[in-house]
């Protein structure tokens, strides 16, 4: 299929509805699913950890776009280009959700952007995610020609160009990557409305982001503050589109202990604890308005794949019982100090 299906809206894309509902909470896992040092991982396995992934009930795999490598990060992602990556799991997997966590808008032309989104969202049947972002990583402008101090004006015009070629046949484009008269169409359309979630602020306001993205993908915070930037969105979206879902979605770092009655303690951007604690983190996340929480394995102590195993089996399913539910009063949230919320980018 070519051309974009005009009757098709996001929230009814595979990927979108695997991954958001209402207020419901699920869980997705950032590549690569491994606990490591240092910021090479092995990328071992990775395959067969995205189908365990996919039969245990996560909603979501996760890329992010790391083009070089910058040792004061000392993160590399998954190392691999991401729609390389992403190829390779919508032939491995069936049914869980593919998504970007973010591509780096400014430093990719939004054709190249927009072809790539589109053919991953029909090679998978429309399981792509795309999330997107303006950059964090000073190193890569230069490297790309890229004037760092137009990255937030750049992100803005090529969402929009990408928006438009995905959403539109032979579309009338102007802008600084380019210009299409229309006499040219980018193929192939997504098979549907494809979702665009924005990452932090990519240098735009809440409101802009409540407009213009399908959801908005933050950072790790204690509950209260979480709960205070879950509520500012709800409000903004309401202002802008009255009625419409457009879901929160945080990441976190998780090391989870083999004691499931561990209390919690922080690490860098989320905490060790056993799996009761991330239970009832979990389902407070749901209750003040998160839609989607990516984990990221990195820092571990145990193999990832013995945390997958124990998420998917003893905290996916009483999470999803949850679903719903009212607070229990009189039951402990965990407080700001629980987690570490040194905000750094994930992308």
């Amino acid at each position: 299929m070519l051309t974009v299906n005009p009757l098709a809206r996001v929230d009814e894309a595979p990927g979108f509805r695997r991954v958001f509902r209402v207020g419901h909470l699920t869980l997705g896992v950032f590549f690569p699913i491994e606990a490591f040092k240092g910021d090479e991982p092995a990328m071992q396995g990775q395959e067969r950890l995205a189908q365990r992934a996919e039969a245990l009930g996560y909603a979501a795999l996760w890329v992010r776009d790391v083009p070089l490598r910058d040792p004061s990060f000392g993160d590399l992602g998954q190392i691999h280009d991401p729609w390389v990556y992403l190829g390779w799991m919508a032939a491995h997997t069936r049914t869980i959700a593919l998504a970007t966590g973010s591509v780096v808008l400014p430093l990719r032309h939004p054709l190249h952007v927009a072809k790539a989104a589109a053919s991953v969202d029909q090679l998978s049947g429309a399981r792509l995610v795309l999330g997107v972002a303006s950059g964090d990583r000073p190193v890569e402008f230069p490297a790309f020609g890229v004037d760092i101090d137009r990255r937030a004006a750049l992100f803005r015009e090529y969402f929009d160009v990408i928006r438009r070629v995905l959403e539109r046949e032979y579309p009338t484009v102007k802008s600084t990557a380019g210009v299409l008269n229309g006499t040219a169409d980018l193929v192939p359309k997504p098979l549907g409305s494809l979702p665009m979630l924005v990452t932090g602020n990519s240098g735009q306001s809440l409101s802009w982001i409540a407009g213009h993205a399908d959801g908005w993908i933050t950072y790790p915070r204690g509950i209260d503050r979480q709960a205070e930037a879950a509520a500012r969105w709800r409000s903004e979206v309401h202002t802008v589109s009255p009625g419409a879902f457009k879901p929160f979605v945080q990441s976190l770092y998780v090391d989870l202990a083999d004691d499931p009655d561990l209390p919690a303690r922080p690490i860098h951007l989320g905490f060790r604890a056993g799996r009761h604690f991330l239970l009832r983190f979990l389902d407070s996340l749901r209750v003040v308005g998160v839609n989607h929480v990516i984990l990221n394995l990195k820092y571990g102590a145990r193999p990832a794949s013995e945390v997958l195993e124990e998420i998917g089996t003893e905290v996916l399913p009483p999470l999803a019982d949850m679903q719903g539910d009212k607070p229990v009063g009189g039951e402990l949230e965990p407080s700001d100090a629980e987690v570490d919320d040194t905000l750094a980018p994930q992308r």
